[in-house]
């Protein structure tokens, strides 16, 4: 890789920063992906892209035998496709009124 200026980005109040982009491109990373730290003897900290195979967004081979599934039988049965209608799709919105969720959010062990 060609050696290119230093990036800088800056800390938030709440210690949140936007990677720059010469960095996004140099690790490959896109959304949701997970970024590693590693800290060397010298106070050095080195990023990195996490190809962790426990981090979360590890691919599940359950659920791509099960997505696998899913377009294997779309594309054979074609006719059993439905289209949502508006009374369901409104039943659907209006059973998740109001409900909050952040996905990056740990789960605690009240969440069990």
């Amino acid at each position: 890789m060609l050696a290119s200026p230093d990036a800088i980005s800056t800390l938030t109040d709440r210690y949140q920063t936007t990677v720059p982009e010469s960095v996004r491109r140099a690790l490959r990373l896109g959304k949701r992906d997970k970024i590693r730290y590693s800290f060397r003897p010298s106070g050095e900290v080195v990023l990195s892209r996490s190809t962790s195979p426990d981090a979360p967004e590890a691919e599940d081979p359950v659920l791509g035998q099960f997505l696998g599934f899913l377009a294997r039988d779309m594309a054979s049965h074609p006719e059993r496709l439905q289209a949502v209608d508006a009374a369901r799709l409104e039943r659907l919105q209006s059973l998740v009124a109001g409900i909050e969720l952040d996905l990056d959010a740990a789960l605690s062990a009240d969440d069990e």
